[in-house]
């Protein structure tokens, strides 16, 4: 499934022709030489991109960071970002060591390499209760908010407007801020509805904020089809927020990625984290799918796992 291409890691043979399978059959040697490889730095702190306070991408990289120094040797230094496509970026220029990224940000010519899946990241769009805005094609000559620039989310906002037929730009205005801001922007009628991603329910609205959502059940299969890539379909319960009626949405599995040079022990320190210390890693509120379970945590799609990470999930350990 091909995706957008950008300037971020451009290919090399070594690595972006690493497939899952190919990454499982070095699982044997991979094992082995767990015990003894490293590499500079391994003893450094990992940077670890996530996103803006108050997200999953915040929290869960805090409780993996919180996990790390009651039961790892590594260390884990959370670094906050714009999100997503801000992570790729950093990743690419070597200031951070791993990131959190949505599935459907990262470049089809990567070099960025997996530990994991961690979690589901459910766009949701909103109005107020009283908006006469029943389905996206009625946000024509409107005004949106898809969250800050550097945000997988906005990047997926985008594709989910083009999607359903409008330009942002052209036939609606498009607006950036961090999800509290907008929420405020919403309420005071700067904008007409709000974009974002992220948990359910998302922790910045346990604010006495009443709201509805849009159902976009209609655009998972168009999406898939104009960007080849697997979106889900994910429903949002009744009385999630405040008032809300269930819909289904738009959801994009989270990837856990790093440089292929990050050292194989540091990767399977990680990968045990994410495996045996799963429940650390998921607010007690959340609703939304977790895959911190072998059998999901190596379904990364067309991103190859790391070496260490598929030797670590495929020799059995945890």
């Amino acid at each position: 499934m091909a995706r957008s291409r950008s300037d971020v890691f451009p290919p090399t043979p070594d690595t972006a022709q690493i497939s899952r399978r190919g990454a499982f059959g070095l699982a044997a040697g991979m094992a082995v030489a767990l015990a003894s490889s490293g590499c500079a730095g391994e003893d450094d702190p990992v940077r670890l991109g996530s996103a803006q306070p108050g997200g999953q991408f915040h929290h869960f990289a805090s409780a993996l960071a919180d996990a790390a120094a009651s039961h790892s040797r590594i260390r884990i230094e959370p670094v906050v970002t714009e999100g997503s496509v801000t992570n790729l970026r950093l990743l690419a220029h070597g200031d951070i060591d791993a990131a959190l990224v949505l599935g459907d940000s990262v470049p089809e010519d990567t070099r960025a390499v997996a530990i994991g899946r961690v979690h589901e990241c459910y766009i949701q769009v909103a109005v107020r209760p009283d908006s006469p805005i029943s389905r996206l094609a009625d946000l024509r000559g409107r005004r949106i908010d898809l969250g800050l620039a550097g945000s997988g989310s906005a990047r997926t906002g985008v594709r989910l407007l083009r999607t359903a037929g409008l330009r942002p730009g052209i036939d609606l205005t498009v607006e950036h801020r961090s999800l509290a801001a907008a929420v405020l922007a919403l309420q005071s009628r700067e904008v007409d509805a709000i974009l974002w991603g992220d948990e359910v329910p998302t922790p910045v609205f346990d604010l006495p904020v009443r709201l509805r959502l849009l159902d976009l059940a209609d655009w998972v299969t168009p999406m898939h089809r104009r960007f080849r890539y697997p979106y889900d379909q994910v429903a949002v319960p009744t009385n999630t927020y405040p008032g809300s009626t269930a819909v289904d949405t738009v959801g994009v599995p989270t990837l856990l990625l790093t440089s292929p040079h990050l050292g194989n022990r540091t990767v399977a320190a990680v990968a045990e984290l994410l495996l045996d210390r799963g429940e650390q890693l998921v607010p007690a509120h959340t609703m939304s799918f977790q895959f911190l379970d072998r059998r999901w945590l190596v379904g990364t799609g067309q991103v190859p796992l790391h070496p260490a990470a598929a030797a670590y999930y495929r020799t059995g350990h945890g």
